[in-house]
């Protein structure tokens, strides 16, 4: 992977997986702008025609007739640093907007889309040429934290998909008593795993329920001796109390057992195997079912590891515990450092002391 390219590595903080939502577009005739943040791949079906002529998997304008331009509203669906923007024009080839930009922005609570109309946006990706047909890629620099974006396109066309890679930054306000310490909406992220080949780990960690086996996290068929793993950054540093292992939806190819451990970065080195703390040990699970195991004297941890035996997939995997007060303090820091000055003007008895 290139150095342009790094920050896909980071999480879709746009997608509709993760909650995000698009507020608004000043038009949306022939393809729906919801299109824009689905998490799965574009189609294309060259022969689906619907009243308003062609149908796209993506959001399309009409054609301009004046000097503007058009845009669609987002509201990430979880809050933190972008690192990069994709602008996903698949299968647009003739209808593309040569020319992209996106803006951010910071604010409070859920305004409309008319109230933020009035706030204050900056542009992270300064309006830049783009290609029909192609995922076109624009790291970004910025390391405020964001919790809209707006993608314009000059001066009109489709877009198949919008991604926003980036670093989640939670709200400590909402860190506190026991919370899901593993959960992708507060900044939990995949770090490791030894096989994704049907699909990747990082989906157990994702908000609510998996609809079906292809929402979790599937390995190959293992032939070999060993077995499948997989290890996460937690979101806020804390003691694990219990946790959630569902494999609903995985019928003929859940684990026979799972296996946790933890380890705090803050006090040992994650690449010693010897500093890692069993917390769940080597535990039999069921096909298509959630289980519940107490966690009972669990260290403080930073991460976690994940060891299903031999293979096999998850739906979803929960760690909820209790942020400690360094990691709370950790958090509210990078919080506030995060925030633009016109955010931080509204929020003065937040700062850290």
């Amino acid at each position: 992977m290139s150095a342009a390219a790094d920050f896909l590595l980071f999480p879709d903080l746009a997608s509709r997986a993760l909650g995000g939502s698009v507020s608004a577009a000043n038009d949306e005739l022939f393809a729906q702008r919801e299109n824009l943040i689905k998490p799965t791949a574009p189609f294309f079906d060259p022969s689906e025609f619907g009243h308003k002529g062609k149908v796209y998997d993506g959001w399309e304008t009409r054609r301009r007739r004046d000097d503007g331009h058009d845009w669609a509203l987002v509201r990430l669906g979880a809050a933190g640093i972008v690192h990069g923007v994709v602008v996903d024009t698949a299968f647009f080839r003739g209808n593309y907007p040569p020319f992209v930009s996106v803006e951010a922005a910071s604010v409070e609570g859920y305004p409309s889309a008319e109230e933020l109309s009035t706030v204050q946006w900056h542009t992270i990706v300064e309006k830049s040429p783009a290609d029909g047909d192609t995922a076109n890629l624009y790291p970004v620099t910025d390391t405020r934290r964001w919790t809209h974006v707006r993608l314009s396109i000059y001066p009109d066309g489709g877009v198949a998909r919008l991604r926003v890679h980036g670093e989640v930054v939670p709200d400590p306000r909402f860190l506190t008593g026991t919370v899901d310490l593993l959960a992708a909406e507060h900044g939990g992220r995949l770090v490791e795993c030894s096989d994704a080949f049907y699909a990747s780990p990082a989906n157990i960690i994702l908000p609510g329920r998996a609809r079906n086996m292809g929402e979790g996290w599937e390995n190959s068929r293992r032939r070999g001796g060993g077995n499948d793993h997989a290890t996460f950054a937690l979101a806020v540093a804390g003691a694990p109390r219990h946790v959630e292992v569902d494999t609903s939806y995985y019928v003929g190819n859940a684990p026979g057992w799972v296996r946790l451990s933890t380890v705090d970065d803050r006090v040992a080195d994650v690449a010693d195997p010897s500093a890692w703390a069993e917390v769940l040990p080597r535990t039999a699970v069921q096909p298509d079912t959630r289980h519940l195991f107490l966690l009972d004297g669990a260290p403080a941890a930073t991460h976690l590891r994940l060891d299903v035996y031999p293979d096999g997939g998850l739906s979803r995997l929960r760690l909820f515990g209790d942020p400690d007060e360094r990691g709370r303090v950790d958090a509210r820091a990078a919080w506030w450092d995060g925030l633009p000055a016109e955010h931080r003007a509204l929020l003065a008895e937040q700062a850290p002391a």
